[in-house]
């Protein structure tokens, strides 16, 4: 059986980055591998053991194209509301709480954000299938 371990993303700057991963979702720095021509920063923190991986291309300074492939990655918070009140008072510029409920029925409640490099963050409601 696989174990889903982490989710890497290309990233500009590396201290902007991290700053906004410890701000929005209390991520920290778990490790931090230096190679000549990049970095590998793994965030974690105490909720789970899945980590995001930032990646840092050394010289890189054009911003990466997300294209159109790229979906979200997914956090859940047990105070959806409590969170958003933090994310704009922290400036962090979340967009609107979303009920998404097709046919009348509710599927989850949750918010996006983007981080410093534009990948969107969907913070979401813990219930349901989201806990």
């Amino acid at each position: 059986m696989a174990k889903a371990i982490h989710s890497m993303i290309r990233v500009i700057d590396e201290e902007k980055s991290v700053a906004f991963y410890r701000e929005a979702f209390g991520l920290e720095v778990a490790d931090r591998l230096d190679f000549t021509d990049f970095t590998l920063v793994y965030l974690s923190n105490a909720e789970t053991a899945f980590e995001v991986e930032l990646t840092v291309n050394k010289g890189r300074t054009e911003p990466y194209d997300l294209g159109d492939g790229y979906g979200h990655l997914a956090v859940s918070v047990e105070n959806l509301e409590a969170e958003h009140a933090r994310f704009e008072a922290a400036g962090l510029a979340p967009r609107k709480i979303v009920e998404f409920a097709p046919d009348g029925q509710l599927v989850g409640k949750f918010f996006f954000v983007a981080d410093p490099d534009g990948y969107q963050i969907e913070v979401l409601e813990r219930s349901g299938r989201f806990l």
